[in-house]
């Protein structure tokens, strides 16, 4: 049975081709295109995006978050989706009014869309402490140079091998395709998803790699980054803005992503502002979740007058006690990795203990 509503002069709809409206606390998105009306929900069906705030492709509302794309009057997803799609709701111009049929005429209807990889529970798998290190230097990588930072952080990781006997894995971000981050926390705090939606949308997108590793993989991440005009390098910093969806997590969800998982940091240059570096680095990263060992960095520079950098990189090159340094350091992060490890193993032996008692209870009872 029909349930008309008044949304007032049909004038202010034909303003721009599609506009909010709201009833009785439900969103609707009003459409006016090729001089017709339509009318769809104003929820979209990725993540609840408000299709109203959308935009008009041909015939087409586009979602303002993620750009899925739905009919203007039928509600259908976009050629390919047709079956992912909204409810349409019947409209009717009269004396100047524009009315709407608040009882849908058509569902909603989801498409299945496997879970990205990414989505899955965070589990550690059994094994040795494993440590990420992640070269934020900025390269070309068909005439590659020499990068102090990184040579100090591949120095960490083959002791970190060798010496400590963990598994190890160096992620270059120069040799990454990865978009910048597009804003999505801009548009709404819900926007910004997990796994990122850039990740969800683009199969390309090798931040990916990024993620699994920090997210997934690793128990131990030393970061190596340069210092450029007094901050680290900008690799360093974009991947900073697609690691927010992390962060983001925390804030709308109450869901820490980043447990028992350690931070270290190598800082060089040929500029100075190693603790303004160091300061950052850390704070953000702590935001994301990572605790850190005693003294969690470890930086060279020789000051803003000594910027003659092949002597810098000789000085790197040459140096026993900067090698020596990154070793320490990524033993100190082990360690640290270590010792939460199995604290939190000791909890969950004792939480199935618990269990165990539990069930053997309710069997005496029975």
């Amino acid at each position: 049975m029909a349930k008309w509503h008044d949304l007032g002069a049909s004038e202010a709809f034909t303003k721009q081709p599609v506009t909010e409206a709201h009833v009785q606390g439900q969103a609707y998105a009003i459409s006016y295109v090729n001089g017709q009306f339509g009318a769809i929900s104003g929820v979209c069906n990725h993540v609840g995006g408000p299709l109203g705030q959308g935009r008009v492709e041909g015939e087409y509302v586009v979602c303002p978050w993620h750009h899925w794309k739905f009919h203007c009057r039928t509600g259908k997803g976009e050629p390919g989706y047709e079956k992912d799609a909204v409810p349409m709701f019947e409209v009717k111009a009269e004396n100047g009014h524009l009315w709407i049929d608040l009882e849908a005429a058509t569902k909603r209807s989801h498409l299945p869309h496997p879970p990205h990889a990414l989505a899955r529970p965070i589990v550690r798998a059994p094994g040795p402490v494993r440590v990420v290190g992640i070269s934020t230097t900025a390269m070309d990588e068909a005439n590659p140079r020499y990068s102090t930072s990184e040579v100090l952080l591949e120095a960490a990781l083959d002791h970190a091998r060798a010496g400590l006997k963990a598994e190890t894995q160096l992620i270059r971000l120069s040799e990454l395709k990865f978009r910048n981050c597009e804003g999505y926390y801009s548009k709404s705090a819900r926007a910004c998803t997990w796994p990122c939606s850039i990740t969800q949308m683009d199969k390309h997108d090798e931040m990916e790699q990024v993620y699994e590793a920090l997210v997934h993989w690793g128990d131990v991440v030393i970061m190596a980054t340069p210092i450029r005009w007094g901050g680290a390098s900008s690799l360093y910093f974009k991947m900073a803005e697609r690691l927010n969806c992390v962060q983001n997590q925390v804030t709308i969800a109450d869901r820490v992503m980043i447990r028992n998982k350690v931070a270290g940091f190598i800082i060089t240059g040929g500029q100075d502002n190693v603790q303004g570096v160091a300061g950052s680095v850390l704070g953000f990263f702590a935001e994301l979740g990572f605790l850190f060992p005693q003294f969690p960095y470890i930086a060279h520079s020789r000051g803003w007058s000594a910027e003659d950098m092949e002597n810098n990189m000789a000085f790197v090159a040459n140096s026993k006690e900067l090698r020596d340094g990154a070793c320490e350091l990524v033993e100190r992060a082990v360690e640290l990795s270590k010792t939460l490890l199995a604290h939190t193993e000791a909890q969950e032996a004792v939480a199935r203990g618990g269990r165990k008692a539990h069930r053997m209870e309710g069997v005496g009872k029975g």
